[in-house]
């Protein structure tokens, strides 16, 4: 019988694109062209420039009023029901719907929580024709609305998130520990993994968030260190790329300024340390690099449990100022490395960067 996937993701957070593009990747790799995979962002696909407007402010919320997105995600996260509040989402159901009956999926995954209600309102008591799959992309404090929809299975990052799901009321059958589905060019790349000290200096990566209000007082800082040599990413933004390229050639400060790129399996392969804010597929990449971390910002809420993961593991440190991003550096750094030894060490028991492929090959599996 001929596999047919059908992975579902949404543009609200670059987590669930990076998962989705990861199994995809995946499925590509293992199942060498004998199954029939599709991704797509019904959304979008459906409310194209109302989804683009509604997508912008959610980024706006979560970057300049964080706490009041705290607020309503523990809201969301306090809610019984979630299917009767999709009824407003009916061009979606109804895109969905046709697509399921096209496709005919053996199995659908899902990396963004309301799908499993979409789908729940399409197939009512019915049995699915179809294994429903959820991907869950945060760590630790996952919110309720991953759980309360239909689901066969649930594939989660790492233990400790599989143990908080479980205490949630999951059956541990359904639970699947594989890890975050990563581009398998973190396994194919594991060679570039830098050691310390290096020849070529201590690489730092600093991956600007959202504002980047602080970034230009931290780069001054970093560029003072000695035998720093220091790489920028600013993404898609140009006028902060500007404001990042003026600041170079007015201090005469020497570092790389990248704008966005899908070489990041490479930049974290190749930085000894990363410094940026909680993201859920941030911190998992940096995982699956085995790059220790400096977390400049948590998202109330959201973000608070990748943040946990990395502190609770001792895989980094969270520092939210500038003076204080520059101290956790040199200390990492110090005593030829000793704590950034630790790190290391500790941030590679997590690591498991042929995710895609363990979650390709169960998926084909099932």
């Amino acid at each position: 019988m001929e596999k047919r996937i059908l992975i579902l993701t949404a543009g609200f957070g670059e987590g669930h694109n990076s998962a989705a593009r990861g199994i995809r990747e995946g499925l590509a790799a293992v199942c060498g062209g004998t199954a029939s995979v599709e991704l797509h962002d019904i959304f979008a696909e459906t409310y194209g420039g109302l989804n683009e407007a509604v997508r912008r402010a959610y980024l706006a919320a979560i970057n300049r009023a964080p706490r009041t997105w705290g607020r309503l995600y523990n809201w969301i996260d306090r809610q019984e029901k979630f299917s009767p509040k999709m009824g407003w989402l009916f061009l979606a159901k109804a895109r969905l719907k046709r697509l399921l009956f096209r496709l005919r999926p053996t199995a659908v995954v899902v990396v963004y929580p309301a799908y499993p209600y979409l789908l729940g309102n399409i197939l009512g008591d019915a049995p699915a024709l179809f294994r429903q799959v959820v991907c869950i992309t945060d760590s630790i404090t996952v919110n309720r609305i991953w759980l309360r929809g239909r689901a066969d299975l649930f594939l989660v990052p790492n233990d400790l998130t599989a143990e908080a799901i479980e205490q949630a009321g999951i059956p541990s059958e359904k639970v699947h520990t594989l890890g975050f589905p990563v581009s398998p060019k973190f396994s194919e790349l594991g060679e570039l993994r830098q050691p310390f000290p290096a020849e070529a200096g201590l690489r730092v990566l600093h991956m600007i968030n959202p504002g980047g209000r602080v970034a230009p007082e931290l780069i001054r800082g970093l560029t003072n260190l000695p035998g720093v040599r220091l790489t920028v990413t600013v993404g898609r933004d140009p006028r902060l790329r500007r404001k990042i390229e003026d600041l170079r050639a007015t201090t005469g400060r020497n570092f790389e300024v990248i704008g966005w790129t899908d070489q990041m399996p490479r930049l974290l392969l190749e930085s000894h340390l990363l410094i940026t804010k909680a993201g859920g597929a941030t911190v998992q990449e940096a995982i699956a690099a085995r790059c220790p971390m400096i977390i400049n910002q948590v998202v109330p809420g959201q973000e608070e449990g990748n943040a946990r993961l990395i502190v609770e593991t001792g895989s980094g440190v969270i520092a939210t100022e500038p003076r204080a991003m520059l101290a956790a550096v040199g200390r990492a750094f110090a005593e030829n490395g000793r704590v950034w030894r630790e790190w290391s060490a500790n941030i590679s028991r997590l690591s498991r960067p042929r995710a895609s492929l363990e979650i390709a090959e169960l998926l084909l599996a099932l």
